[in-house]
């Protein structure tokens, strides 16, 4: 089955394009923001996650960044470009930076920094796993040694946050927080960046304030208009929005699907939607020799693929949009958004809902009789996440598994997935490169030190693994391409994961604000305006 974009975008809702607003002529003002969970950590390299990334953005910066129009610009880097040696690039710094405690920032922030990303606990570290070696040349020049010519290495930097390298290793954090083994470190509560706000004060789950950075090196060339940000993580959907229609707040992202009319109408109010840079699936225990959550005694249901192609089927993503996510989704055959390098139309293809063949699989691979298994699943960080586990719990049954939902917020969630101590899990996926690479790099290949540090489905295939590894270092891009198709033919026949849509997000904001939704679901407060 083949569907549109435009399938997810529900007449009503204004749909924004992806691009700049300008600076507008209003005074400064103080931002209160919601959403449904919580940054996990203020350490900027300890969790590869969304609303994480969103607020190291405003106190930590990369060397690059992606500008409103998607497109990589200059950040603390500006200048880049692979040497006489194809396998080094060098990197400009900006000259005149400081960090909030009013240390200059230089070359030795970021070998430190990049070095400290790519250690064990790091949650980044899939990104520079191409990366052999960081040399400062001087204190405004590094250069990065990759493991071959890597054309692709500045995308893979848009979310690698620079510290300040005195202030880390004296506040012993210079090892990221091991988020999955409960570590603590100072810069989980703390701060130090060179980003446009400043950490003001942080109870985490509470509220995290946020003041401008008086010394910013960007303040001639962003609005800045927003010179206080409160943050304030609101879990119900109903309180969040009450929040916004009573005027505590003045921008959530997450708006519920059955609340964008509501909120779209309301007097002062606005939204924005956009589809969005993510994709939200189902992974399967498929390489354990046993579950430990199913009642069958010595063997694996989800070893067997024909089980896996039979809960694909039985999964209706139709009902799923139409019911659930009031048509705010777009339904998916592939664990990645259109807007990747790799998607193709045939691969997001999908089965036709068949419940008669779903149970003939089943019958087929020995399970005829269903079995038990429980579903982990968030409740605080994709839209509708648990009520889309809710669903899916009902179609699984029809063939006669029998599920268990088990659901709980993100922080105690995503460890389950790293730790391997879940046998059947939503997760959902943005891909900031744009490149398949990245899913690959975290999602599917064999959990190593460097590698696979998402993949809880235990999959390994050490022919795959090869091909992945390689692309790094592919610089024909037409046979790199050819490398990526390859991988994804053969992930769509072993079906791992299960895909179940792309997800569209929504902000809700006051009508004066003016900030445009991006596919990212990464709000950059130094953009904001105000009419």
């Amino acid at each position: 089955m083949k569907k549109s974009m435009a399938l997810a975008l529900a007449a009503g809702v204004a749909v924004s394009s992806w691009g700049l607003t300008g600076p507008g002529t209003a005074e400064a003002e103080t931002l209160r923001w919601a959403r449904a969970g919580d940054s996990l950590t203020l350490d900027p390299h300890a969790q590869n996650e969304g609303p994480t990334h969103t607020l190291s953005h405003q106190i930590y910066e990369p060397l690059l960044h992606r500008d409103m129009e998607g497109k990589v610009v200059p950040a603390l880097a500006t200048e880049w470009a692979p040497t006489d040696d194809p396998s080094v690039w060098r990197f400009t710094l900006r000259e005149g930076v400081t960090f909030h405690g009013g240390e200059t920032f230089t070359a030795d922030d970021v070998v430190f920094s990049i070095e400290r990303a790519m250690k064990p606990t790091s949650g980044m570290k899939e990104l520079l796993n191409s990366i052999a070696e960081v040399r400062k040349v001087d204190d405004l020049t590094v250069d990065f040694v990759t493991d071959g010519p890597n054309p692709l290495l500045p995308n893979n930097l848009t979310n690698l946050f620079i510290m300040d390298e005195g202030w880390t290793t004296e506040n012993d954090a210079a090892d990221p927080q091991d988020f999955a083994a409960g570590g603590e470190n100072y810069a989980v509560r703390n701060a130090n960046g060179t980003g446009a706000y400043m950490l003001e004060s942080r109870t985490p789950d509470e509220r995290t304030v946020l003041k401008a950075n008086p010394d910013y090196w960007g303040k001639d060339s962003f609005p800045l208009e927003v010179t206080e940000i409160v943050y304030t993580p609101i879990q119900s959907a109903a309180t969040r929005v009450a929040a916004l229609l009573s005027g505590e707040v003045d921008f959530i992202q997450d708006v519920p699907v059955q609340d964008l009319g509501r909120v779209g109408e309301q007097d002062g109010l606005k939204v924005v939607t956009a589809p969005q840079n993510r994709t939200i699936f189902f992974g399967l225990n498929v390489g354990g020799d046993d579950l430990t959550s199913d009642n069958v005694e010595g063997a694996n249901p989800f070893a067997d693929v024909r089980v896996r192609r039979a809960m694909n089927m039985a999964i209706n993503r139709e009902a799923i949009r139409q019911v659930v996510m009031r048509e705010q989704s777009i339904p998916a055959g592939v664990i990645m958004p259109p807007f990747v390098n790799g998607w193709t139309e045939e691969l997001d293809e999908y089965p036709a809902h068949d419940v008669e063949q779903a149970k003939a699989l089943m019958a087929e691979a020995g399970y005829g009789d269903g079995f038990s298994v429980t579903l982990n699943c968030p409740n605080d960080r994709y839209i509708n996440d648990e009520a889309i586990c809710q669903a899916a719990v009902g179609m699984l049954g029809q063939i006669g598994i029998d599920v268990a939902l088990d659901a709980k917020p993100k922080a105690q969630h995503f460890p389950l997935i790293s730790k391997w101590e879940t046998d059947f899990y939503m997760l959902g996926w943005g891909v900031p490169t744009f490149d398949s690479e990245y899913i690959f790099n975290f999602l599917v290949h064999t959990k190593t030190d460097e590698l696979g540090s998402w993949n809880g489905t235990r999959y390994s295939n050490p022919e795959l693994d090869e091909k992945i590894v390689s692309l790094a270092s592919q610089t024909d891009l037409a046979a790199r391409d050819a490398t990526i198709a390859e991988i994804w033919a053969q992930l769509q026949e072993d079906r791992i994961y299960l895909p179940i849509h792309h997800q569209v997000l929504n902000w809700g904001m006051k009508d004066n604000v003016a900030f445009d939704v991006q596919p990212e679901d990464q709000p950059h407060f130094k953009y904001m305006t105000f009419n």
